[in-house]
């Protein structure tokens, strides 16, 4: 088996997204190329320094690039070839990233952004980020079965860190929640008498039963209008709201709200954390509830809510 296809089924063994393959792989690539496609394994911790100065010295990539092409061929050693470098110090070439506060919104602001939709599933999208602190793919990759309305829960498995998390379902969502999901049985139905009606299933549970696909409670909850066809498997179903459309609905949002400050999906999830903080839930609960691994990433927040504090807003220009 050749060395990428040794990386790709690796990555997939481990049960890494689509997204971060590519970028391991194009990554593995270009530092093969950049030493003229020698074998890694004739390789170590002076070609990994070289690769990663040429990077920032010649390419003039970004601090969290180059930390991404280190960690891709730091993948390479560590998980294909078994090759460590433990003790090597390759860790200390790693670029410093400047640590950026996030852009978050007032309660207010959040409110206002929100009423700028229409009645539509973005607005119900936009609302569902917001209030459980998703990210835009966990979002959008929702099923009908996540939605547990007896116990007033959502559940998202299998996100960034490979850890499930149960999240309290906003109230004011249900009703809404129960209406869509009316309209996707009506659609689903029409579906089905045409020869559809599946969805894309997990693997695993694609082999164990190959008919769910087919299962009500397994379709997304955020539902395109028309049925597409999937280009890698040529089958023919009702896909989710893609992350490109519903971003182009919250940038004419964005500008309708005349609010001045960079917002993105993730700008959500940085404020629900933020107004859990100002509401005194502990930082611990937090870190559950946004399903981060260490504990220093969700820290941040602590910080925004310092910078945001009454007690900072003085100047000793208005003390003159």
């Amino acid at each position: 088996m050749k060395l990428l296809d040794q990386v790709n089924v690796k990555i997939k063994f481990l049960h890494y997204s689509e997204e971060t393959a590519k970028i391991y792989i194009y990554w593995i690539k270009q530092y093969i190329l950049f030493h003229h496609k020698r074998h890694p394994k004739q390789m170590g911790k002076t070609e990994i320094e070289q690769f990663l100065t040429h990077l920032t010295s010649s390419r003039k990539v970004a601090a969290a690039t180059q930390n991404q092409a280190f960690n891709a061929i730091l993948f390479l050693y560590h998980k294909v070839l078994d090759i460590s470098f433990e003790g090597d110090n390759i860790n200390d070439l790693r670029a410093k990233q400047s640590v950026h506060l996030p852009t978050v919104l007032s309660a207010q602001e959040t409110k206002h952004l929100i009423d700028q939709f229409k009645d539509s599933i973005y607005k119900l999208i936009t609302q569902t980020i917001y209030g459980c602190g998703l990210r835009i793919s966990e979002a959008i990759n929702l099923r009908i079965k996540d939605l547990d309305f007896a116990y007033n829960r959502i559940t998202i498995w299998d996100n960034k860190s490979l850890d499930d998390r149960s999240l309290p379902m906003p109230q004011c969502l249900v009703k809404p929640f129960h209406a869509l999901i009316a309209e996707n049985k009506q659609s689903h139905t029409l579906d089905l008498s045409m020869g559809y009606g599946s969805a894309e299933l997990p693997k695993a549970l694609k082999r164990k039963d190959p008919n769910a696909d087919k299962a009500f409670k397994w379709q997304y909850l955020f539902q395109m209008n028309k049925v597409s066809k999937d280009p890698a498997t040529g089958q023919i179903s009702r896909h989710h709201v893609s992350a490109s459309t519903y971003n182009r609905n919250l940038k004419k949002a964005v500008i309708k709200s005349a609010i001045n400050k960079k917002i993105t999906a993730h700008t959500l999830r940085h404020s629900y954390a933020t107004h859990l903080l100002q509401a005194g839930i502990d930082i611990r609960t937090i870190q559950e509830l946004l399903g981060h691994k260490n504990l220093e990433t969700t820290m941040i927040y602590t910080h925004v809510v310092k910078a945001l504090s009454e007690k900072n807003l003085f100047s000793p220009l208005d003390y003159l």
